[in-house]
Order: C-alpha cells, then sequence, then structure tokens
C-alpha cells in the first residue's frame, strides 16, 4: 500500500493507502520504494523533539481520521500557549517555523487555533493568509471549509454530502440530536465529536514526546571567558558536577560534550567518546585536555559552560580481587580503557580501531574494524562448535596450484609462493555458498561456491586453502572459468 506521496503521484490521482497494483495501473510510469518499518514514525519523533524549541509540548499526528481512512503520519501538534511573544508574535512564530523547516528540505502547511481540531484544519484547508484563528473564533474560522478538515471518515464524508451538508459552517445549525440520528452506528457520534473537539466544547488531549533525560551541568558568567586556561578551569568544575549527578543515577558517560556559548550569539563545542562508561571525573578531565580546551573558539568571550552526558549506560560498581591471583583485575581492564580513552581523544576516533564480528559467513566479510568509542555491533561471535578458523587470514587470497582428486578431494600436493609442498594430513571438505543478497561490484569477481579444506604439510605447516568453483557442476559462475584453488589463511 501506498504509504507517503509526492506532489506528482498526488497529481495523477493516487491516495495514500491505495493498493500498489491499483496505484500502478493508474500510472504506469509509477517509482517506488519499500518503506521500512518504522522508518516515518522515527522522523517524524526526532523532528517533534527538534520543534519543542516553540512549546513545551509536542504531539505526533498519527494520521488515522476515522474507519477505514489512512492518512500517514505526517504532521505535529505544537502547544505554543505563552511561546508566540519570544518570536515577535504568533505570525513570526510561523514565518520562522515554515523557514527553518524549508532550510531543511521539509515543505510544511501550518496553521494556528486555540483547539488541535481547528488548527489541524487550518493548516491543511484554509489559505495561508487565514491559516490563524483569532481566540474564541474557531467557529468563524471553520465555516467555510470543508467536512473534510473535521477528521471524518470517507463514510461520514460521503453521507453528509448525501443530505447537502458539505461545509462545516452547515453543521452549526442543525439539531445535534437530529444530526445524530441521521446516521447509523458510530458516524453520527464521530462528527458530533469532532465538531465539538474543533469548536472547544470538548476536550481533546494530547500526549506529547519526551526528550531522553539530559545529563549536563551549566554554569553562566558574569564576566566573559576571554582565554582557553578559563575554560579549563571552570570545565574541570562541570566535571566534577556531572559526575556527582551521574552517581546519583547510576549511569556512567559514554560520550561528553563540552558547548560554550558565545557572547555574539553562537556556539561552540567538541565532544570526547569513550570505550567504557564512566563517572570519574578526573578521567573526564583528562579527556578533555588532551582533546584540547582551545578547540573552543571563544571569540569575543563565552558567556557560559555546558559539559553533557550524551550518551549514557547503566554502570555498576565491580568487584575487586581478594585473593585469587588468577582472578581478572577490574583495575587493569579500567585502566587498559582509559588509555584507549585517552589515544582516541587526542588521535581522534578514527584512529583507534578494534576488531569486531559482522553479520557474514564469508570469512573475509565476518570480521572487521570499528571505532572503539563506537557501540559494538549486533553480530556475535561464533557459535561454540562450528570449524575452526586460522589466526590469519590472506585479504585477498592468494591463488596456489593444486593437484586433487576429482570432483571433491583435498590436495594431495599445492605450490604457494613458488614453493611446493606435499601434503600429510587433510580434512574437509567444508563448503560455504555465496551470499545471494549481496550485489557484486564491477570491478569484483563474481562469487562461486566454495569448498574449504585444512590442511598440514609434511613438515608440520598448517593451511586454510579453498577451491572455487565446482567440477563437473552447475557453476554460478557468469564467466564460465574452470575452478581454482586459493591459500586463505594459517593454522599456528
Amino acid at each position: 500500500m501506498l504509504a507517503a506521496l509526492n506532489p506528482a503521484a498526488q497529481a495523477v490521482g493516487l491516495r495514500l493507502g491505495q493498493a500498489h497494483a491499483d496505484s500502478c495501473a493508474l500510472a504506469p510510469s509509477l517509482k517506488s520504494e519499500p518503506v521500512k518499518p518504522g522508518q516515518a514514525q522515527d522522523a517524524l519523533r526526532r523532528l517533534a523533539l527538534w520543534a519543542q524549541r516553540y512549546g513545551p509540548l509536542v504531539a505526533l499526528d498519527e494520521g488515522v481520521s476515522g474507519e477505514g481512512s489512512y492518512s500517514g503520519l505526517e504532521g505535529l501538534w505544537i502547544e505554543t500557549t505563552g511561546a508566540a511573544h519570544l518570536f515577535g508574535g504568533e505570525e513570526a512564530l510561523l514565518a520562522d517555523l515554515t523557514a527553518r523547516l524549508a532550510r531543511a528540505g521539509a515543505v510544511a502547511q501550518v496553521g494556528l487555533a486555540g483547539t488541535p481540531g481547528a488548527a489541524w484544519a487550518l493548516a491543511r484547508f484554509a489559505a495561508p493568509n487565514a491559516a490563524i484563528a483569532p481566540p474564541g473564533a474557531e467557529g468563524d474560522a471553520l465555516a467555510s471549509l470543508p467536512v473534510e478538515a473535521l477528521r471524518l471518515s470517507p463514510a461520514a464524508v460521503q453521507l453528509l454530502g448525501r443530505f447537502g451538508l458539505r461545509r462545516i459552517g452547515d453543521l452549526y445549525t442543525l439539531p445535534r440530536a437530529g444530526l445524530a440520528r441521521r446516521f447509523r452506528g458510530e458516524a453520527g457520534m464521530q462528527v458530533i465529536a469532532r465538531l465539538d473537539q474543533a469548536l472547544g466544547r470538548l476536550p481533546e488531549p494530547l500526549v506529547g514526546e519526551i526528550a531522553p533525560t539530559a545529563y549536563f551541568a551549566h554554569r553562566v558568567f558574569a564576566e566573559p571567558i576571554l582565554h582557553a586556561e578559563g575554560v579549563a578551569q571552570w570545565g574541570a568544575r562541570l566535571a566534577t558536577e556531572l559526575c556527582a549527578k551521574l552517581e546519583v543515577e547510576g549511569l556512567g558517560a559514554r560520550r561528553i560534550v563540552l558547548t560554550g556559548f558565545r557572547t555574539d550569539g553562537r556556539t561552540t563545542w567538541f565532544s570526547v567518546a569513550l570505550g567504557l562508561a564512566s563517572r570519574d571525573p578526573d578521567h573526564f578531565i583528562r579527556l578533555l585536555r588532551e582533546r584540547g580546551w582551545a578547540r573552543l573558539e571563544v571569540g569575543f568571550g563565552l558567556d557560559a559552560l555546558r559539559l553533557s552526558a550524551t550518551v549514557t549506560e547503566p554502570l555498576r560498581p565491580s568487584q575487586t580481587r581478594l585473593t585469587a591471583q588468577h582472578a581478572p583485575d577490574p583495575e587493569a581492564h579500567r585502566a587498559m580503557a582509559a588509555l584507549i580513552d585517552r589515544l582516541t581523544a587526542r588521535l581522534g576516533e578514527t584512529a583507534v580501531l578494534r576488531p569486531v564480528w559482522r553479520k557474514s559467513w564469508t570469512p573475509e566479510r565476518a570480521e572487521g574494524l570499528a571505532p572503539y568509542a563506537a557501540p559494538p555491533p549486533i553480530a556475535s561471535s561464533p557459535k561454540p562448535g562450528l570449524p575452526a578458523r586460522p589466526i590469519l587470514l590472506f585479504t585477498p587470497p592468494e591463488p596456489i596450484e593444486a593437484v586433487a582428486e576429482l570432483p571433491d578431494g583435498a590436495p594431495a600436493r599445492f605450490t604457494w609462493r613458488r614453493v611446493s609442498r606435499r601434503v600429510a594430513r587433510a580434512s574437509g571438505p567444508e563448503r560455504l555458498s555465496p551470499e545471494w543478497w549481496r550485489r557484486p561490484s564491477v570491478r569484483a569477481r563474481p562469487a562461486a561456491v566454495r569448498d574449504y579444506y585444512r590442511l598440514e604439510d609434511e613438515d608440520g605447516g598448517r593451511y586454510w586453502v579453498f577451491r572455487e568453483g565446482l567440477y563437473g557442476g552447475p557453476n554460478p559462475d557468469r564467466d564460465n572459468r574452470p575452478p581454482s584453488w586459493w591459500m586463505h589463511g594459517l593454522f599456528p
């Protein structure tokens, strides 16, 4: 079903909730992409958190306007009571909102009224110069709008049209009991409820989006800070205050951000990532020093400083060693983590890496490198019981010449790096099929079935080799090349 439309699709008559097959019949040249589950809601939720600059409460418009009607997640309700004067009035607030969204590439229609229902109607059906309803005048502002503006189901809109009720103002003079009797089921109650909500006779509570709890230490100065020495002095105090707040909540920081608020109204900041959660103020100060206090461009001075923990996680007390000599030393582990954090702060987050497992059964893709401070990927280590893997892999694999019994025998002799080796022991094959869901690059060789063997030569060397392709069977290679042998790794 169609979940979102651009103006060109709307112009040819497509609608939200329409079956994809029907839409392709109406528009054979339709271009569509699959929607990721929850993608629209996550994007709108992030936009709601951003929109809290215009009011303390921002709620999502779920987009369901009745039975059988689906309009998608496409709007926000912003409670602006008491905030309009901060922007110079209601018109200036709406202008600032639309201008910021336009700079971000988002087209928005806005409306402002004393009730959520009236604001929803004005944003979608009123002219731009009539998108603001004066206080207490919602009835006059909505009178000329179509009944669709009341967020009614298509069935209710159709029945109202049969009775000649096409404008919201047509409903004002009708008796409420008679209006309910004209419909069967819940349609009449829905019309009355939506009308009362839009006119403020019936409350419509909104559930606002709540931003994640922010942990920070903030300090405002009577005289601006002009030098990095002052930033270092106050940054150390903020680190102590922030760690005290984290300790109360039982949390540790994985990323801290130092922000300076300049006298010219601009902000300057830098962040530091931690490999392990911590709330040690001395560790924070060392990391900020390694990163460099001078990274804050003070300009003509800083009026305020803020140290925030933007990424946190629970931090439990660790058990220290008692008498076991071979027990793991948590202090040594933390010391190593602190050293890596300092290297990351000095050299950059992309300069200090760690090996991670990846979701792939192809050996060269099953592991990789990621920034040490980044959260570990979801993929876990291989399960116990799988065939052994070498500690050294060649990337890319190196070609060898092998003599083996057809079709699936292990090599009896092979030549690698111009040295011929006779095989004393062998095990295998272990067959690995190509990952069909991966789109090969233009320059890469087409993937083929691999049969892996573990070999040991007469001198005790242990090798991991594979044959790419099959003898006497279907070969997925589009070039139809013969099977080939490759050296992929070495065992200890």
